[in-house]
């Protein structure tokens, strides 16, 4: 199973390619950017297609233990981009026009570089990943100390969720802050220090909510979302009646009448919806599915990695494609209070997918080095094989 499972792989994230070209197809002359020219959107999306899918191929040929040997420097290349962003905030105060940062709906965690507009903090997601790897294998005999496997990985972590924080980009922020709570259990910190990082996130998360109104406002929402239809639960209860509308079978493909101006972001953050409207519950089965068997061969990848990092970067990438994918979906059947968060591989936009692919590419590496053993020679092996990358 193991040496298939990068096929697995593959297969999802074709699928899910594959779905978001088709459904963007359907939605982007409606959307703002379409508008007086067909599939705008679309060939857009291509372009960044061709992008993530060499950057695919370059990441999975480049050998993963050397993201051990630059963590650094990508964390801070990383941390870099995310200062970027808040030159809107600084040109708020001194009255200027930004240079570089972007601005859209009150968040700034945009900069533009030539023709593209960037997310820092899709990027900052998996260069912190790399960094908390490297730690627990730097320091692997003390992952359970107070000081190498909680305070300083705890402010690496914190740094960088503050970051993505104060673009005012919780959704974000509260991945990253899961994602690496999730590393540092894998790696073996003590259960009590990892209930302290929680606690200490739920306090930030809340004070963000109440600090911010119309955050506030999205997390109540969701408790009576019919009574505020018309104002800020406008997008859940739209989505919620593109799913109704699409029943078992779907409405067909490019028949669903939800993104006729009635759902705003149909083709980036709530393209989900659509897939329930257009293709039905077996559409939404389907996309539930592929995001499941990626999970699964993920997992897989990282579990027969041959060494420590490899086994807590496969994870870590892995976790975060099925956590953002979670949330998405929460979002979109009004479980959770809304946030722009993409789907992967599926929503529109450069940067998630980009990202992505660059995870993508990051595990059929470590597939392409991994320990494919059977059963009963695997625990004498993995003894065996157990190496520690240099520094």
């Amino acid at each position: 199973m193991a040496k298939r499972s990068v096929l697995f792989l593959l297969l999802a994230v074709a699928l899910l390619t594959g779905l978001g070209i088709t459904m963007l197809a359907s939605t982007s002359y409606f959307t703002k950017a379409g508008r007086g020219e067909e599939y705008v959107t679309v060939w857009n999306q291509v372009r960044w297609i061709g992008i993530a899918f060499t950057a695919c191929i370059i990441t999975a040929m480049i050998d993963y233990n050397l993201w051990y040997r630059w963590r650094w420097y990508l964390l801070g290349t990383a941390i870099f981009g995310l200062l970027l962003c808040y030159e809107s905030h600084v040109a708020i105060l001194l009255d200027y026009k930004p240079f570089i940062a972007a601005r859209v709906n009150g968040a700034a965690r945009w900069i533009d570089v030539a023709s593209f507009r960037i997310q820092p903090s899709e990027f900052a997601k998996i260069a912190l990943i790399i960094a908390m790897s490297a730690w627990f294998v730097k320091y692997e005999n003390l992952e359970r100390t107070l000081k190498h496997g909680f305070i300083l990985p705890g402010l690496i972590l914190g740094f960088i969720v503050a970051l993505i924080g104060g673009e005012v980009d919780l959704g974000n922020a509260a991945v990253a802050a899961v994602v690496g709570a999730g590393i540092m259990f894998v790696a073996g910190t003590r259960t009590r220090y990892l209930a302290v990082i929680i606690g200490s996130g739920i306090i930030a998360l809340i004070s963000g909510i109440l600090l911010a109104p119309n955050r506030f406002e999205r997390v109540m929402a969701i408790t009576h979302l019919e009574k505020v239809k018309d104002g800020i639960g406008l997008q859940q209860w739209v989505s919620w009646l593109a799913f109704g509308s699409g029943g078992m079978n779907g409405r067909g493909l490019g028949e669903g009448r939800m993104k006729l101006s009635y759902l705003p972001e149909a083709h980036t953050d709530f393209i989900f919806p659509m897939v329930g409207e257009e293709l039905g519950l077996w559409g939404v089965l389907g996309t539930v599915a592929a995001f499941i068997l990626l999970l699964f061969a993920g997992m897989c990848i990282s579990s027969y990695a041959p060494n420590r990092f490899g086994k807590l970067l496969g994870f870590g990438l892995t976790f975060l494609l099925s956590l953002e994918a979670l949330l998405n979906m929460g979002v979109t059947t009004a479980l959770l209070p809304n946030k722009g968060l993409p789907l992967p591989f599926v929503s529109y936009g450069g940067s998630s997918l980009l990202a992505t692919m660059l995870a993508v590419g990051v595990l059929i590496n470590i597939h392409r080095q991994g320990v494919h053993l059977t059963w009963d020679q695997l625990p004498v092996i993995r003894r065996k094989r157990r190496w520690t990358p240099e520094l």
